[in-house]
């Protein structure tokens, strides 16, 4: 089993050489589900585009990324919304082969469009920059609180795999419904990213509370600067929440391919 060191505060370099990574075991995991979402026989299906390398498209970072340095899978510290659990393989794009020891990253929205460290002026920094469409070199954020909620990192197992429980993300003005993330290989960041749903979903999710009480949705999928259906999740439910998963395709040796 792996090891989950909920709540570990190290360092990226020393989380690479001093974790352990054992096997998740998730074939099989997940039976088929009857309606809504895609349904599966196999975890290994949510998976299926692993047969294709081709380097995952990199995406802006955005105004709200902190190092929080927060090794957990649970990330949701009691935030309000929809279970999401998710699964991400990281594989290097030339070889489709795994890259355990990898750190994957991720932060996000809660239900009602703010981050945690920036609750203070980040719903009125979108609204009024509305540089989002812009694809600029954001600065690391310099935290405005000491909340980390819907921030965390893992490291990839033997067969490159993470997993993360977390809540469907709820939006802001200027950008459709997505989770942040990026790849670290050896300290270095190797992908910056973003994960994307179906707008379906989309739907059915943000009508439901504690997202319905936040109305005037400005930006779907189909206007989003960011918006590619290269990164958008694989998503099946799973009970009252849902699973989604998604294969990074990283360009590890860093020559272009």
């Amino acid at each position: 089993m792996r090891q989950d060191h909920e709540g570990l505060q190290v360092s990226r370099r020393r989380l690479i050489t001093n974790i352990g990574i054992g096997s998740l075991g998730l074939g099989g995991l997940l039976t088929a589900r009857s309606a809504g979402a895609t349904a599966v026989t196999d975890y290994s299906d949510l998976f299926s585009q692993a047969r294709t390398c081709t380097v995952t498209p990199a995406r802006s970072k955005g105004p709200f990324y902190l190092d929080a340095d927060m090794i957990r899978s649970d990330i949701r510290d009691n935030k309000p919304g929809v279970r999401l659990r998710l699964a991400i393989k990281v594989q290097d794009s030339e070889t489709c082969q795994p890259l355990p020891g990898s750190v994957v990253d991720i932060w996000q929205c809660d239900a009602s469009g703010l981050y945690s460290g920036g609750e203070r002026g980040s719903m009125i920094e979108h609204v009024e920059s509305r540089q989002i469409t812009q694809d600029r070199a954001w600065p690391d954020m310099t935290p405005t609180d000491d909340k980390r909620y819907l921030r965390g990192a893992q490291v990839t197992d033997g067969d490159g795999v993470v997993e993360f429980t977390t809540i469907w993300p709820g939006w802001y003005p200027g950008r459709t419904v997505h989770i942040h993330a990026m790849v670290l290989i050896g300290g270095s960041r190797m992908l910056t990213t973003q994960l994307m749903f179906d707008e379906t979903l989309n739907w059915k999710v943000l009508s439901q509370a504690p997202y319905a009480q936040h109305i005037g949705r400005d930006t779907y999928n189909t206007g989003d600067f960011y918006y590619d259906h290269r990164l958008q999740l694989t998503v099946v439910e799973d009970g009252d929440g849902y699973w989604g998963a998604i294969i990074l395709s990283v360009d590890s040796d860093r020559d272009g391919s």
